[in-house]
């Protein structure tokens, strides 16, 4: 019994490192294969769990350890397995069947429907993201990504269970109408993911996030940051993943400013120790509003309308308070 404990304990931390179809590869001894898709992916998958141990390693060897963001989101990334594993999975599959044969026209493997693509998709992230900002119900299930008060990679393993599908629905079937092939939109999601774990580093391991002149071409580490911060400024922000193309046709694009400290979090009181409040914390509260607010409406409003909307006119949402901010004349020109 403790033997079979001992060894799903280290088949999940292989599974965690993401080296297991290397492994497989290595043992077959078919090293050609790392030259396919199949194989450069085993080769990339580990990067970021790998990078999350040496980001741990230098917080312990610089006295920033972080420990309770580490331990919350740990505690996450073990719930996440055991529930709603597979549930984003089928809900590509499930738009991809249900609205590829709508789509107009249909990209192919080439260079320029890459490119056309990704646009494609950053537009369906933004969308998605966007919401999960805006629409409470939305906020609820993106909320536990903002809850951590410091940056690390482990934030990227920070999500309800139920965000995935939300937002790979909306991302697959905006791509999908919009004509994006399945096979381009799984190779563009694997990028994408890959990128989207990176730019949550910390300052741990990634000291400056601009990434040098990256930092006017793409979005970098600092522009995430941002978009973690609870800053005034800050709130409501660089909803894009890689290309922040779409925050700046929207006017949701902000660059880092070095006078101000990033402070993480949500500005919800809250315990970001507790699990059960970095997870359940926000639909317990929109339960509690919708319970006491009067009538069918009002009810239903504090699902649909952003976090900080109330049914008596007082209210605090994002964009109220980042307008004020930028009245007030505090931000430096």
């Amino acid at each position: 019994m403790f033997m079979e404990i001992l060894e799903t304990l280290f088949n999940e931390f292989i599974s965690f490192l993401g080296i297991t179809r290397a492994l497989e590869l290595l043992e077959a001894g078919d090293y050609k294969a790392f030259r396919t898709y199949d194989g450069i992916v085993s080769l990339i998958a580990p990067i970021i769990p790998l990078l999350v141990i040496l980001e741990l390693i230098l917080g312990l060897i610089y006295k920033n350890p972080q420990a309770k963001v580490y331990k919350v989101n740990f505690l996450i990334y073990i719930f996440n397995r055991f529930v709603g594993r597979f549930i984003a999975i089928a809900m590509v599959a499930f738009c991809i069947g249900l609205f590829q044969h709508l789509a107009p026209f249909q990209t192919s493997f080439t260079w320029y429907w890459f490119i056309y693509a990704y646009i494609v998709w950053e537009f369906g992230h933004f969308l998605y993201h966007y919401w999960g900002h805006k629409v409470r119900l939305f906020w609820c299930l993106h909320s536990t990504h903002h809850a951590p008060e410091n940056m690390n990679l482990t934030v990227t393993y920070a999500h309800f269970f139920l965000e995935a599908p939300y937002a790979d629905t909306i991302r697959t079937t905006v791509c999908i109408l919009l004509g994006v092939h399945p096979e381009l939109l799984f190779l563009i999601m694997f990028i994408d993911g890959t990128y989207g774990a990176f730019i949550h580093v910390g300052e741990n391991l990634l000291k400056d996030g601009r990434l040098g002149f990256l930092h006017k071409i793409i979005l970098t580490p600092s522009h995430h940051r941002v978009h973690h911060a609870r800053n005034p400024l800050y709130m409501d922000t660089n909803f894009c993943n890689l290309l922040n193309i779409w925050d700046r046709v929207f006017g949701t694009y902000q660059d880092e400013d070095s006078t101000i400290k990033v402070e993480y979090g949500i500005t919800r009181k809250m315990d970001s120790g507790n699990f059960l409040d970095v997870y359940f914390g926000e639909i317990v509260a929109l339960f509690k509003d919708v319970y006491k607010a009067p009538g069918l409406k009002n009810k239903l409003l504090y699902m649909l309308m952003p976090p900080g909307w109330d049914h008596k006119g007082d209210h605090k949402t994002a964009r109220l308070i980042r307008d004020r901010y930028l009245m007030s004349g505090e931000i430096k020109d």
